[in-house]
């Protein structure tokens, strides 16, 4: 089948600023694939060239088969988009927005259904300048749902939503791919990233620096596991690095964070060492590696770093 999304060496530089650096994607057709990386890696320009929003400085752009340039119009009939931030008119209703937004295109979703699918029947007379944030990101995205699209892009679609909110939207959007459509998601969650794509890549500074699925991605630390633990006084990395079954160490918000391949081993070890050194054990806990931790072995940054 024809892929949704291809490009090669993808570039958009702003002055000095290389937003995006000689990029290459390509995303399947009835995949989700998410754009992981923090603000300012270039999530959001490869995704505004993707959509045609944006010309690139350099390199290819394939969407659906088709081109920016010569097939303008018909990609806009087959694309859904969602926005960072998206400015609706506050003075229309729920209803009459999904109206309009239907009216843009040759065939599409029956208004009525999408506010049923996005949880908003409950407020269809309501102007949207009286809508909550997380009202406002589900119309937005059944905004982007009105033209019935092959392929949907969504950026940072739950980014300030609270968690029933988000839940929902989680929810619409895996059916929409179980309904064999595409979507092209970029998050800075990783609990979405990890529930939602069946790829995703990880941007740093405008590059691919490792894709694959979550389980692969996570799999390649060759360290399952973190133990996180807070001291007092607080050990120091020399210390840490003598005890065995312990990997990679970092520290964030005064607490410790190893990498560990066996609880078994690495746990007592540690409490061994905090003993013998008279070290007063604060906290302690444990979780299976993730996508952050990824980001954060590949780059040394974290993910939600600005």
């Amino acid at each position: 089948m024809t892929p949704a999304i291809v490009c090669r060496g993808l570039k958009k530089h702003f002055g000095d600023v290389k937003a995006v650096d000689g990029l290459d994607l390509e995303v399947a057709s009835g995949e989700c694939f998410g754009l992981l990386g923090p603000n300012g890696a270039g999530k959001t320009t490869t995704i505004e060239i993707l959509e045609g929003l944006t010309p690139p400085d350099a390199g290819e752009v394939v969407i659906l088969g088709r081109r920016w340039g010569s097939h303008e119009r018909e990609l806009r009939e087959r694309l859904g988009i969602s926005l960072q931030e998206s400015r609706l008119t506050e003075k229309l209703t729920v209803a009459e927005t999904l109206v309009l937004f239907r009216s843009f295109y040759a065939r599409g979703r029956d208004p009525e259904q999408l506010m049923a699918d996005m949880s908003l029947e409950e407020k269809r007379d309501a102007r949207v300048g009286k809508l909550s944030g997380g009202q406002r990101q589900r119309l937005a995205v059944a905004c982007a749902l009105a033209g019935d699209p092959e392929l949907l892009f969504l950026d940072e679609p739950t980014t300030g939503l609270d968690p029933q909110s988000r839940l929902q939207l989680w929810e619409r959007i895996a059916a929409y791919k179980e309904a064999g459509r595409s979507v092209l998601l970029t998050t800075h969650y990783m609990e979405e990233a990890e529930r939602l794509c069946d790829r995703v890549a990880v941007v740093d500074h405008g590059r691919i620096i490792a894709q694959g699925t979550p389980a692969e991605l996570i799999a390649g630390l060759k360290a399952p596991h973190i133990i996180e633990f807070s001291t007092e006084p607080r050990v120091e990395d020399d210390f840490l690095a003598t005890i065995p079954g312990i990997g990679e160490r970092r520290q964030r918000d005064g607490r410790w964070l190893l990498a560990a391949a066996s609880l078994a081993q690495a746990v007592p070890a540690l409490l061994s060492a905090l003993d013998g050194a008279g070290a007063k054990l604060l906290s302690l806990s444990t979780h299976r590696s993730t996508l952050e931790d990824v980001f954060i072995a590949l780059t040394g940054r974290e993910l939600r770093d600005e």
